[in-house]
């Protein structure tokens, strides 16, 4: 199993949980996040002032999946999350050991769906 965390701009929210649905992950975490990267310095237009924020308002998704469906959920979240623009963010890819439902007591891939 891996688990993939990406770090994407909040109006992408609806774009990605749409597209993750599509392909067939079935659970999603999404937190509200604050960082900074390469964009530090630039500035950003908010409510039709300019300024030069130190960090940026972002969205983590966080999501558990098979090892044969990584290619294809980290397709699916470059797809729905890219702007084209700087700040778009990043997909981290990390192993999980094991994953418990805890209702039921199910381990590995079959606590997944």
């Amino acid at each position: 199993m891996k688990k993939i965390v990406a770090v994407i701009k909040p109006f992408k929210a609806d774009d990605v949980k749409e597209s993750l649905t599509q392909i067939g992950v079935r659970g999603m975490t999404l937190t509200e996040v604050k960082g900074v990267g390469r964009q530090k310095g630039h500035t950003e237009l908010y409510r039709g002032a300019e300024y030069s924020p130190s960090f940026l308002p972002k969205l983590e998704v966080e999501v558990v999946v098979p090892d044969e469906m990584l290619e294809k959920t980290t397709h699916a979240l470059m797809e729905s999350a890219q702007t084209g623009s700087i700040g778009d963010g990043k997909i981290f890819v990390s192993d999980v050991v094991d994953a418990i439902r805890i209702r039921t007591g199910e381990k590995g891939d079959v606590a997944l769906t």
